[in-house]
């Protein structure tokens, strides 16, 4: 199902910085009617606010914890009181620790998994109602070429992205099932270069290029117009569902020739386990 962008109350986690950021100023130039940014960065959010405003845009920014159950509940309800519905979701905000499996604490595995998979079921039961009732509308989540295989020093975020990706899966099986017509696209990049995974090494840098933010962030918006169910980025990344049929001997060797596990090797982020990065 095509979802154009013109003419749609866009709502976008994680809006304030990263990937969600561009989407939210691209969504309003290619004519939203309203653009509706979820952060708890209340500075970045009012920040993208007067982007968007600079070019006549219609945008407004609310702080919600997406950790916290009642906060999402209350800026659902005032969300959908202000603007009356919901159109395109797209499911954005995530975080990374970066560190390996001993060194993560159970608080940080917590984390990882409250706001990369949690937080999906919390948004997505607000506005979704109002999708089925009008027959349409499109949810995108941002998940992770880490949701296609396990990468070293990513055991709670890859594990979370691999949630992501199976619930989206599920929820799209569930929708079609039914008999919903809505749209749903499960979005996997590689390595984005939003300062989420600063450090990080590619081997092959043509084949699997560190990605920019903002191709990264039209190329959603157009696979969103064009109905498009799957988005893996960059195409080369891909190949990993097939070389999954491989030995699993045989598959590790593929992805150290590739380098894929030292990737993390040099992983700094935004000051190395500060506060969360909104997504990839």
């Amino acid at each position: 199902m095509r979802t154009p962008i013109a003419g749609a109350v866009v709502l976008i986690t994680g809006g304030a910085s990263g990937i969600g950021r561009e989407m939210a100023i691209g969504a309003a130039n290619r004519g939203a009617t309203q653009v509706i940014i979820w952060d708890i960065d209340v500075d970045g959010g009012e920040e993208v606010v007067r982007e968007i405003r600079s070019f006549g845009g219609r945008v407004a920014a609310y702080r919600v914890d997406l950790t916290d159950p009642s906060d999402v509940a209350a800026v659902g309800g005032r969300t959908l009181a202000d603007h009356g519905r919901v159109d395109v979701l797209l499911n954005n905000a995530g975080i990374v620790t970066g560190k390996t499996f001993l060194e993560l604490t159970e608080e940080e595995i917590a984390r990882t998994f409250d706001l990369n998979v949690l937080a999906l079921y919390r948004v997505i039961r607000i506005f979704l109602p109002g999708m089925i009732d009008r027959g349409r509308g499109s949810i995108t989540t941002i998940a992770s070429a880490a949701g296609l295989v396990g990468v070293s020093q990513q055991t709670d975020y890859s594990a979370s992205k691999f949630a992501a990706t199976g619930f989206m899966e599920s929820l799209r099986a569930e929708l079609r099932h039914q008999g919903t017509p809505l749209h749903t696209l499960i979005v996997q990049p590689y390595y984005v270069d939003t300062g989420m995974f600063d450090g990080v090494r590619t081997r092959f840098p043509r084949l699997l290029p560190i990605l920019d933010v903002d191709e990264v962030a039209a190329a959603i918006l157009d696979a969103i117009e064009a109905g498009r169910q799957s988005l893996v980025m960059p195409r080369f990344a891909g190949a990993i569902r097939l070389a999954k049929i491989l030995p699993v001997p045989i598959l590790d060797r593929v992805l150290d020739l590739f380098g894929i596990n030292a990737t993390m090797d040099g992983f700094t982020g935004r000051g190395k386990h500060s506060r969360p990065a909104e997504q990839d």
